[in-house]
């Protein structure tokens, strides 16, 4: 068995680190007594050997795999002498203090390690850390996350295994913190539909890239979306916006922190204003980064909203003659179209819809029913309207499918030519003109 060790610690590594000394040169004499104390009866003879770091490496890595005591084992593992590769045996230790004390060990080395200089002693470090990560023992997965989380040189494979783990000390702290995680990790782990505090860690990331931001706002998360809204590290894009807003109508907690969301795009505050709580009138109307005419508007969609919340419900027998009041008033518009939708009033928009068509409300709905994206583009073509405002019948009217949701042209623009809107009006059975 001596022999075999021998031969394992012969080679000198090309670059040792701070915390391990110089191998010593063999002790011949002192090796044969090393050997004799390795087998001694008496503990106490052991531990010395154990606890020395002058001991002769393959000494050290035979208490590693033989010794029956955990005392000695675990002070083998706390020996900066003790040659990594006793590191696998000594990470699957049936004693967790032999275990917790290579675990400390071998976190301390990290910050010394260069991947491409270090790579064998990186590779049994890896090896040892990826069982830990594993570990049975609770406070033993603690102490690693707890650690690892603020250390660049973290191996990835062992993050990932960390950041998975179910216990919420163990994983938050990786997720929140630890850079070792690529995006495509956090990504796969939020599609995994973990815990509520899993994905709020994630949110919490000092930078968290516009692919993690999509993926935490694809949860519907309410505490995790704020916090992803109120996190100035997180870039948040038009898209990315664009996904908040539709969710804002069912999910109240992110009215008030996307209305907060500095820079954002005043057509999103005005959209944001047609369903929000009134609490969130104030935050609009009162941002400075927002030019009067934009404010203004604002302030008169709540202003309408709460016109539409006091009217009482309109009986079909009554609609034609709330159309006229509407064409009579200059308000047979988009703006009130989108005010109805906006209140969820589906036979109001519907007719609304038509009278600016001209056509019926049976045709309409119709059309509608279809739940097809260029039906509805075709008729808000039409109908005179924005295309921002055929975007909002295609999902919250016909609830198009989000994967068939066709989007603007340059962010306002209508995404087809007028002959081939005429053709799908035709198609339709309207008349383009």
């Amino acid at each position: 068995m001596f022999k075999f060790l021998r031969s394992l610690f012969q080679s000198k590594p090309k670059q040792l680190l701070p915390d391990l000394p110089a191998k010593q040169k063999r002790d011949e004499k002192r090796y044969e007594i090393e050997k004799k104390q390795a087998s001694s009866k008496h503990v106490k003879d052991r531990l010395t050997l154990a606890k020395n770091d002058k001991t002769h490496q393959e000494i050290l890595y035979y208490l590693a795999e033989k010794d029956p005591d955990d005392t000695v084992r675990k002070a083998v593992a706390e020996n900066p002498s003790t040659p990594l590769q006793a590191g696998q045996g000594l990470a699957k230790d049936n004693h967790p203090d032999v275990r917790l004390a290579l675990a400390t060990r071998l976190v301390s080395l990290l910050p010394h390690l260069n991947e491409d200089t270090h790579s064998q002693i990186y590779a049994y470090i890896v090896q040892a850390l990826s069982t830990l990560a594993l570990d049975e023992v609770l406070k033993i997965r603690i102490a690693l996350s707890s650690t690892l989380k603020d250390i660049a040189q973290t191996p990835p494979k062992v993050a990932n295994t960390l950041a998975r783990d179910i216990e919420k000390e163990v994983a938050a702290p990786i997720l929140k913190y630890c850079a070792a995680l690529s995006d495509n990790d956090l990504i796969d782990i939020l599609k995994g539909h973990p815990e509520s505090w899993a994905i709020q860690a994630v949110a919490n990331r000092e930078t968290v890239s516009q692919e993690v931001s999509s993926a935490v706002i694809e949860t519907s998360d309410p505490e995790a979306g704020a916090l992803l809204m109120q996190n100035q590290g997180a870039i948040i894009t038009q898209i990315v916006i664009e996904a908040i807003i539709e969710k804002a109508k069912k999910i109240p907690e992110w009215q008030e922190p996307l209305a907060k969301r500095p820079s954002l795009p005043p057509e999103i505050a005005k959209e944001l204003a047609s369903f929000a709580h009134d609490s969130v009138k104030n935050i609009l109307t009162q941002r400075d980064d927002f030019d009067h005419e934009v404010s203004d508007e604002i302030s008169k969609v709540f202003e309408r909203l709460l016109e539409l919340a006091n009217e009482n419900e309109i009986d079909p027998a009554d609609m034609d003659k709330k159309l006229k009041e509407l064409e009579k008033n200059g308000r047979l518009n988009e703006d009130t179209l989108l005010d109805y939708l906006g209140m969820r009033n589906r036979d109001m928009t519907i007719a609304i819809l038509a009278k600016l068509v001209g056509t019926t409300t049976e045709n309409i709905k119709r059309i509608v029913d279809m739940q097809a994206a260029k039906p509805i583009i075709a008729i808000s073509w039409k109908a005179g309207l924005s295309m921002r405002a055929a975007l909002q019948l295609e999902k919250n009217l016909a609830f198009v499918d989000p994967k068939s949701l066709i989007y603007p042209r340059d962010g306002t623009e209508y995404p087809f030519q007028e002959d081939e809107l005429e053709w799908q009006l035709e198609f339709l059975g309207l008349k383009a003109a």
